[in-house]
């Protein structure tokens, strides 16, 4: 069987951006952009002393939307059950899952088909950072804390 000198394939490659800034660099510039009442929301969380979190879409399908993690955590997801519902086939129906611990926050891969990125590298359970960049599927999510007493020292 011939193939068509028109057929075009493509690879997916989830981690191969270039990362040209610092996670707290990345989420300063994007607190710029936005407007006064929410980089006050913004504000709140980070003088939380790392006792509240929140996670932003920088990219991709519902760019602005955030989501507040509790100290329950939060699921991520595809399926319309999840705290963090990411509405696409890239992402999985229970993807991800943040949770808090005395250490902080941390992001928990659930086996997903496509995994889950921070800053770019491939991870299975992390602990997140104020700006870390979180990857699943197509969005890129931004992870907003505040610092804790261990991290001021």
């Amino acid at each position: 069987m011939e193939q068509s000198a028109n057929e075009l394939t493509s690879t997916l490659h989830l981690s191969s951006r270039p990362d040209v800034t610092s996670p707290a660099g990345r989420l300063e510039e994007y607190v710029a952009s936005l407007n006064e009442v929410d980089q006050e929301v913004i504000a709140q969380i980070q003088s939380s002393g790392g006792s509240k979190a929140m996670v932003l879409i920088n990219r991709g399908e519902n760019k602005g939307s955030r989501f507040l993690i509790t100290d329950e955590g939060a699921t991520i997801g595809r399926s319309t059950s999840n705290a963090i519902f990411l509405d696409d086939v890239t992402v999985s129906r229970s993807h991800a899952v943040i949770e808090k611990s005395a250490a902080g926050f941390t992001l928990r891969d659930c086996a997903s088909l496509n995994g889950t990125y921070v800053n770019n590298a491939s991870v299975t359970h992390s602990l997140l950072r104020s700006g870390d960049e979180i990857q699943i599927g197509k969005f890129h999510l931004l992870f907003v804390t505040g610092k804790t007493q261990s991290s001021q020292q």
